[in-house]
């Protein structure tokens, strides 16, 4: 007699018989670097993306400070906080057999102390299972950044536009044209120098972004920084449609998941009201 389906999902568990897959380590991907392999990455925010997203091959997933915005219905992600970020990590790294998990760490929670910032890394490895960090910043992270590996926490760096600094950088703004684009290329040294296994660069022209991916020995990854870096992340709620209005020109949308959504829920809501659901078929 076959096992009833548990009637509101199952866990990891469910998925426990498949063969195990091999995980995304620093190292793997320096090595697809040195191949040139281009490097995927997409935020996850929940069990059932995180899952869907690692079966299909994505090779890092960012439960990103982006949570602010998309999961708790905050304007920026200057909001969210530690204690908001640790149980949506702790989902998505449960969730996961192969993809590299980064657990982003929030505003005011690294940039007050290198003992402060390896603290809340610390947090973010023993408590939700995160496989490394994110931080926001360039040279002056570089003490953090140093902090947090000689402690065993590999470090993903960020630099370009940082949306944490979005007040002091004038708003949503490219950041490295021109003269301005020696800091970027001093930064991203520096915090390959610090340690750092991978740099983001966000919103980076993109002849800048390919200059400091040729130059680096570490992985970057894009997110409007162009086709020269050696991969690229996304807010999955963007690439793929849940979230509506005007996008990033850096965006690509790869389904209109909104749509059906919304489509399915009208059906349902019909259903309902019009007495077809439950039908005999659903009824004990």
């Amino acid at each position: 007699m076959p096992e009833e389906t548990a009637p509101y999902g199952s866990g990891p568990a469910a998925a426990a018989q498949q063969a195990p897959a091999r995980r995304v380590r620093t190292h793997h991907l320096r090595e697809m670097k040195e191949r040139g392999e281009r490097i995927t990455m997409l935020t996850a925010y929940d069990m059932y993306t995180a899952a869907t997203f690692d079966e299909a091959g994505i090779d890092l997933l960012l439960v990103g400070d982006s949570a602010s915005n998309n999961v708790y219905g905050n304007e920026t992600s200057l909001p969210v906080t530690v204690e908001e970020l640790l149980p949506l990590t702790r989902a998505v790294s449960r969730s996961v057999k192969r993809a590299m998990v980064v657990g982003d760490l929030p505003f005011g929670s690294y940039q007050a102390s290198p003992e402060q910032g390896y603290l809340t890394a610390v947090r973010f490895m023993k408590e939700a299972g995160a496989h490394c960090v994110k931080l926001e910043g360039g040279a002056e992270m570089a003490p953090v950044i140093e902090k947090c590996t000689r402690g065993g926490i590999p470090v993903m760096a960020h630099i370009g536009f940082t949306p944490q600094s979005e007040h002091t950088l004038g708003g949503y703004r490219v950041q490295g044209r021109g003269d301005a684009s020696d800091r970027v290329v001093e930064d991203a040294r520096a915090v390959q120098e610090a340690g750092a296994f991978a740099v983001v660069m966000e919103m980076v022209p993109g002849d800048v972004a390919e200059r400091i991916s040729k130059e680096l020995t570490i992985p970057t990854i894009g997110i409007g920084a162009g086709a020269g870096c050696d991969g690229q992340v996304l807010v999955w709620q963007d690439a793929f449609g849940l979230r509506t209005g005007k996008m990033a020109r850096f965006v690509k949308q790869y389904a209109d998941v909104h749509a059906v959504l919304l489509d399915a829920a009208r059906a349902y809501a019909d259903d309902v009201r019009g007495g077809t659901f439950p039908g005999p078929e659903h009824t004990f």
